[in-house]
């Protein structure tokens, strides 16, 4: 069972590596096979397709990137701190990642579904509903700022949609540009979009 499982999440592993460093279309099945390690065969035991093993590999990386995110936007923090924690971690992921594989990667989710839309119609949902998830770290945010009066925000929910669209967008920029330095300017673009106030802002 132990070896079953090891080879599951190898695929699950290598796909996410393959699709994020290249492109979905350009990922053959052989190619995520001999990147895990793993004969064909099984890779039809676990998985009927490229796109049920996709699938499977986003909610698998969500689930292990969110006890991360839980900490960073925790209530114990103030909510334009969470901002601040969140925009550093993004760039030293980005540069680690950088390090290792040569190019800045940007978001996997994005990237993923701005080429698979009108294609693989699961796989499209599946990276819309975790999008939909991470998106609301930020309007839960966003609200408890517009409680402690730090930002003047009419509409929490509408204010997140444009702070997520800025942040996929930067996340974007630098992998076409493939400079991660595109990502410094992240912190002080949000704060600008949701006008907060300097006090709060750290503003001199």
């Amino acid at each position: 069972m132990g070896r079953t499982s090891q080879s599951r999440e190898k695929l699950m592993k290598a796909v996410t590596e393959l699709i994020w460093t290249g492109s979905y279309g350009s990922t053959t099945i052989e190619q995520i096979c001999e990147r895990a390690g793993v004969k064909k065969g099984s890779f039809y035991h676990f998985f009927e397709s490229k796109a049920a093993l996709a699938t499977a590999a986003i909610e698998a990386d969500w689930e292990e990137h969110r006890p991360r995110l839980n900490e960073i936007f925790s209530p114990v923090h103030p909510p334009l701190e969470r901002i601040r924690r969140y925009c550093g971690m993004e760039y030293d992921d980005q540069a680690a990642l950088k390090s290792l594989h040569g190019r800045t990667l940007g978001c996997p989710l994005c990237t993923l579904g701005t080429e698979i839309c009108g294609i693989e119609d699961s796989l499209r949902l599946k990276v819309s509903e975790v999008m939909d998830q991470f998106r609301r770290y930020f309007e839960t945010t966003i609200r408890d700022a517009q409680a402690e009066g730090s930002v003047p925000v009419a509409d929490a929910g509408a204010k997140a949609r444009a702070v997520f669209a800025y942040v996929e967008g930067l996340l974007a920029q630098a992998r076409i540009a493939d400079d991660v330095e595109v990502l410094r300017e992240m912190e002080r673009g949000i704060l600008d979009l949701l006008g907060a106030r300097s006090e709060f802002a750290g503003r001199p």
